[in-house]
């Protein structure tokens, strides 16, 4: 079976799941989002989880896998219960307006091997909450654990008399750049999560898709904000899952009345603290970008990889009970300074600003290298700059005295809504800007019934300025 009848036939099963899952009502939709959060929060199948794809990819951090599951499941799933997506989903009476929701159809859900234990699983229960039917496509070096998540899943599915198709995973012998381009092809729909040039293959496949951009997240710290604190919150980002989430801050741009102060305070806090001209700084450039100045493509080895890994590949010696690296970055940014870039480890890199005006310039040249519309962060005591910046800014979210990494796809501490794909804007050559959810995966049918006309007068709508003007 060649790769397009292997994908039609997954698409035929997926479909003819789908259509019974269309018929189910809003307490069956409820019933198996439950059941499915419920199984996966087990402790024995988070740590199979978290321990089959560090095994199986080699990057990441086994506790902080079986966290996230915990979070992102259930904190999903937390926010969507109470919601309706069966039927009427708005009623309008004074516009005569009813809105019905219905879902999409098969979904396609390409997933990065960062976040290979958590992703298929949220996915799964937007699915399963919408009446849609999904195709998980998974990353190589994360097929054998999208599988077993998969065929989990279906049991439980199994166990509540539900199709079991409404969840099917590639086999891992049918996993590759091939069979996720075709599955893009035949999809109704597409959720493509991962780096940037797969997302862009998903936006040209000529099937809708809502794609998340690159990360490179910068995170200012002003002379207003305890250094303790600021290089606790950066450290505890960075150590969850080995800095690889795309939300983990990438850059530190400090104000120059404490730049000094974080160097300590990054010291206690775990960090290897690496100068601006130094020999371990050349060699650790020339360990993460391989082909630079040719090219900045990230070595493969230092995504998600810890400290110890990366002063091994670079030849550095660095003490074992550091935690992150501190890279000093103070002669410009862009791609003759590829520091500025990101990352996806337990490296940040520290740029000096002379005052918060110079920080804003500074976070706009790293934001236009890379990572623009994603998000930034700042580390502040003044309300007044968190609104300058967010007007300022070019990104979708921007976090106020948090660790990044662990708020920027939402929390328990933070309002924004739980996901683990985030929408880039039109910054980031997305079609959104959210944090995605189940809402964005359902088409809705509006119902328009007539009543009295109501035209309002000039006066209403226009000002006697407006009015009187002469051209």
């Amino acid at each position: 079976m060649d790769v397009k009848e292997y994908i039609q036939s997954l698409v035929k099963r997926a479909s003819a799941a789908q259509k019974i899952a269309e018929g189910h009502d809003q307490q069956r939709v409820n019933e198996l989002t439950a059941a499915v959060t419920w199984f996966t929060l087990k402790e024995d199948f988070r740590r199979k989880t978290a321990e089959m794809l560090v095994d199986e990819s080699k990057m990441g951090v086994v506790e902080s896998k079986f966290l996230k599951i915990y979070n992102k499941a259930k904190g999903s799933f937390s926010q969507m219960k109470d919601e309706i997506s069966v039927g009427i989903v708005e009623d309008d009476p004074v516009r005569q307006i009813v809105k019905y929701v219905k879902p999409m159809g098969v979904i396609g859900a390409i997933l990065p091997v960062t976040n290979g234990e958590a992703t298929p699983i949220v996915k799964i229960l937007w699915a399963l909450k919408t009446r849609n039917a999904v195709i998980l496509a998974p990353h190589p070096k994360g097929k054998e654990t999208c599988k077993y998540i998969a065929d989990y899943v279906r049991l439980v599915l199994k166990k509540y008399n539900a199709p079991e198709d409404l969840v099917i995973a590639m086999d891992p012998d049918q996993v590759s750049v091939e069979s996720s381009q075709e599955l893009m092809k035949q999809v109704d729909f597409v959720v493509a999560t991962g780096g940037t040039p797969m997302v862009r293959q998903a936006y040209s496949s000529g099937t809708p898709t809502i794609g998340v951009g690159t990360g490179n997240v910068v995170t200012y710290i002003d002379s207003s904000a305890p250094p303790d604190e600021a290089a606790d919150r950066i450290k505890r980002s960075k150590m969850f899952d080995n800095g690889s989430s795309c939300s983990s801050e990438n850059s530190a741009v400090v104000h120059n009345d404490i730049y000094d102060a974080m160097l300590t305070a990054f010291e206690k806090a775990g960090a290897f603290i690496v100068r601006d001209g130094s020999e371990e700084k050349l060699k650790l450039q020339k360990t993460i970008w391989p082909q630079w100045p040719e090219k900045t493509i990230l070595n493969r080895d230092i995504p998600a990889a810890g400290v110890s890994t990366i002063a091994g590949l670079a030849g550095i010696s660095i003490p074992e009970d550091r935690v992150m690296i501190i890279v000093e970055e103070n002669n410009g940014i862009g791609k003759q300074y590829p520091f500025t870039g990101e990352k996806l480890s337990v490296i940040v890199t520290l740029v000096r600003a002379n005052d918060f005006d110079d920080a804003l310039d500074k976070m706009e040249a790293i934001l236009e290298y890379q990572g623009k519309g994603h998000s930034c962060g700042i580390h502040t005591a003044n309300d007044e700059q968190v609104n300058k910046m967010a007007l300022r800014i070019k990104v979708s979210r921007l976090l106020v005295n948090q660790p990044h990494t662990l708020g920027n796809s939402g929390s328990w501490f933070n309002g924004l809504p739980n996901t683990m794909s985030l929408g880039c804007s039109t910054w980031g050559h997305n079609s959104t800007g959210n944090n995605l959810t189940w809402r964005d995966i359902v088409n809705y049918t509006v119902v328009a019934r007539p009543y009295p006309p109501v035209i309002p007068s000039d006066e209403d709508l226009f000002s006697q300025e407006i009015r009187s003007a002469v051209l």
